[in-house]
Order: C-alpha cells, then sequence, then structure tokens
C-alpha cells in the first residue's frame, strides 16, 4: 500500500480532529503542519510527534513528498489555499464552508473542475454518521412517501469570548457569516443531501440577526431561512448561537407517508400510516445506532465522522477515485448558506444589530 503523506495547513481549534484522524488511518502520515502563526504549528508537532512544522503553505504546496493537505485555517482563506495546492497536484480536504463568498467558492470550484484527477473533498463529517446515513437512505428509498418538508433547528450557545479568541470569528470578511455558515450548516448540509440536492434554478433566502453579541460580531447569531429542496420538498432552518443550551439539535423529514424526527443523534419520533413501515423504518434506525462508528475526535458534537470522512479521503488520493463527498457536493450547502446572507453584503457589509 502506498503510504499517503499529508501536511495539515492551519492550527486552530479542528486541526486535531485531522492529525488524529490521519494519525488512525493506515499507512498515513502527517508529514508537516503549518500555520501563519508559526507558534501553533510548533505547539502542536510536539503534541504529535510530528518532525516538521512551518508557517508557510507554499513551502507545503511545494515539497514533492507531500501527496494531500488538510485546509483547517478561516472560512475567508479556504478558496485561495485550495486553488494553490490543487494547481501544485496536492490533493485537498478542506474544512467547511468551502468558502466565505460566492466568488471564492466559485474560483475553487473552476480551479478543482480543471484537474479532474487531483482528489478534492470538502467536509462534512456527519454525512458518515451511521443514523444520518440511514435516514438519507430511508428517504431515498421513498419509504416517506414524497418528502414535503425536511427541517435543521440548532439552538447552542457562543459566548463573546468564544468570537473574540479569533479575529476572523464574527466578521463578514473573515468568516462569511456565523451561526449559520459555521454551527448550522452540518445540518443544512443534512436536510439538502438527504433530499437530494437543491431544486434545479431554486435559490435559498432567509433572515438573520445579532441578538446577544452586540458589540462582539457584526453577523449573525440567530437566523432562519428557506430552502428549495429537489422533488418540490420545502427545507426549513432555525438556527441561533445566543441560547443558554450548549448544543442540541433536531432534523426533521415529513412525508406524504410518514415523519422521522431526530434528536441530538437518536430517533425522537418515527410516525407512518402503515405500521408495518413503521416498524421497519424503527428497526433500522435502531439498527443504525448500534453499527460501529469510528472513534470520536475533538469536541463530542463533532461526532465520529471525521475519521471516516478522513479514512475516505485517504483511500480516494490512494486509489485515485473520487471521494465520497466532493468539492461540487460540499458547494451544494455553501452555495445555499452564501445566498442566506446575499442581502446583509451590500458592499458596506452592514453590522447586524
Amino acid at each position: 500500500m502506498k503510504n499517503v503523506r499529508v501536511g495539515v495547513i492551519g492550527c486552530g481549534v479542528i486541526a486535531p480532529s485531522h492529525i488524529e484522524s490521519y494519525l488512525g488511518a493506515a499507512d498515513t502520515e502527517v508529514a508537516v503542519l503549518c500555520d501563519i502563526v508559526e507558534e501553533k504549528a510548533k505547539m502542536l508537532a510536539s503534541k504529535y510527534g510530528i518532525a516538521k512544522y512551518t508557517r508557510s503553505a507554499q513551502e507545503v504546496f511545494s515539497d514533492p513528498e507531500i501527496d494531500a493537505v488538510s485546509i483547517c485555517t478561516d472560512h475567508a482563506s479556504h478558496a485561495g489555499l485550495a486553488a494553490a495546492a490543487i494547481e501544485a497536484g496536492k490533493s485537498v480536504l478542506c474544512e467547511k464552508c468551502l468558502a466565505a463568498s460566492l466568488p471564492q467558492l466559485y474560483k475553487m470550484l473552476s480551479v478543482s473542475a480543471a484537474h479532474p484527477g487531483v482528489a478534492a473533498s470538502g467536509v462534512f463529517q456527519h454525512r458518515f454518521d451511521p443514523l444520518l446515513r440511514e435516514v438519507h437512505d430511508i428517504v431515498a428509498e421513498g419509504l416517506l412517501g414524497r418528502l414535503l418538508t425536511a427541517e435543521a433547528r440548532l439552538v447552542c450557545k457562543r459566548t463573546d469570548d468564544y468570537y473574540k479568541a479569533d479575529a476572523w470569528r464574527g466578521t463578514w470578511a473573515g468568516e462569511g457569516g456565523s451561526v449559520l455558515i459555521n454551527q448550522a450548516i452540518h445540518f443544512i448540509d443534512q436536510i439538502i443531501w438527504t433530499a437530494g440536492g437543491v431544486a434545479a434554478g431554486g435559490r435559498a433566502c432567509g433572515v438573520a440577526a445579532n441578538f446577544g453579541h452586540h458589540g462582539v460580531i457584526e453577523t449573525d447569531d440567530t437566523a432562519a431561512a428557506y430552502i428549495p429542496l429537489a422533488g418540490g420538498a420545502i427545507g426549513v432552518v432555525q438556527a441561533t448561537a445566543a441560547s443558554f443550551e450548549h448544543w442540541m439539535y433536531t432534523l426533521s423529514y415529513s412525508g406524504t407517508e410518514g415523519f422521522i424526527e431526530i434528536r441530538d443523534d437518536k430517533p425522537l419520533e418515527v410516525r407512518f400510516a402503515d405500521s408495518a413501515r413503521r416498524e421497519e423504518v424503527a428497526r433500522r434506525l435502531d439498527g443504525a445506532l448500534e453499527k460501529p462508528s469510528e472513534g470520536g475526535v475533538g469536541k463530542a458534537y463533532y461526532g465520529g465522522g471525521h475519521p471516516a470522512q478522513i479514512a475516505d479521503f485517504v483511500d480516494a488520493v490512494r486509489t485515485g477515485r473520487r471521494p465520497y463527498v466532493t468539492f461540487a457536493d460540499a458547494a451544494v450547502t455553501a452555495r445555499a448558506v452564501l445566498e442566506i446572507y446575499e442581502p446583509y453584503l451590500d458592499g458596506a457589509r452592514a453590522v447586524l444589530t
């Protein structure tokens, strides 16, 4: 087996999840860490026993021994770093959100399309959660009948100190938004993915507000949105990071024949017109909870998906196949979120109050 040598670009909060996932993958080596604040790279390199660190991403991209990179930086730098890596022939795994603006998103998609032999994947690790994959399959098989609505709700808490810890957080230029593009995007991705995508020609829209972080962030800590989904279903999103609740998410799918609701990684409601179908779906969901999953890394609400997605990415790099979540796949969700924000990006990048 070819030993895949990886560099991790950006040594902030999410980087350890990538490093630990690579260290757990077969025939994979984290060869170099990179951060513009070199001390951050040095500290993580020491913690994980990685011999090399640098502050120059270009140094990583020009190293002929590096096969792939994880991009774990601020949202606004993703597109430029991804494009440079791909043009250097390095496969790329880019954290969410792929970009902080639509022009950035289209740039990285264009570069990726021009280099079809270079693996390019966007992180949506919850697509690898056994329970949520089962929900996806149940909907895809038509067991709910025609899908009518898909709803994502997230209630969580982000403190002022959280936003102050990194200058890019809570800014339009650096983060591209806040609660929708950072925390809720995982669950927005779930309803889009499970419904089969966004309706052709459809455009997401919504409202955003800052209720709890005045003077700290210029972006949203609370939002609601509509997303037109494939097949005519209506996608609904509600999210806030101004709650007392640390973390609670709900995913609901309503169809002509049934209803499923998931709350914090467990089935909450399973209702069907047909009792036999209900029993079948309930059995499948319960069975998904018993399936072994990759060990969790990072914060508990990250789930076990990072190791699973990184194992898939490494295999794609090694074999030359497409990764399970391509740039194009991840871009569907990124585009929907960025469309919701567009009314707030009027050139002045208005501060939400």
